[in-house]
């Protein structure tokens, strides 16, 4: 479990301004950009136990993000 947020800044620290190029021109990349934001704060309130809860639900927030993160990735090549 880890309590480092997974910012995607943080991620992709290469890919910075194509981040923001596609977060400010395209519509479908800041709904995903978005997104993965609201699922991942949810994750880390949820591994610091800001927020209790079960570990299912933790599990199916971290495929999530994974998801998200994996679509953004293919997004930015």
């Amino acid at each position: 479990m880890s309590n480092t947020p997974h910012e995607l800044a943080e991620e992709f620290p290469e890919k910075a301004e194509r981040i923001h190029l596609l977060k400010t021109g395209d519509p479908h990349f800041r709904k995903l950009f978005d997104q993965y934001h609201e699922v991942n704060r949810a994750v880390h309130r949820a591994e610091t136990r800001v927020e209790a809860i079960d570990d299912a639900a933790e599990q199916a927030l971290r495929r999530q993000r994974l998801m998200l993160k994996d679509e953004l990735s293919r997004m930015l090549a």
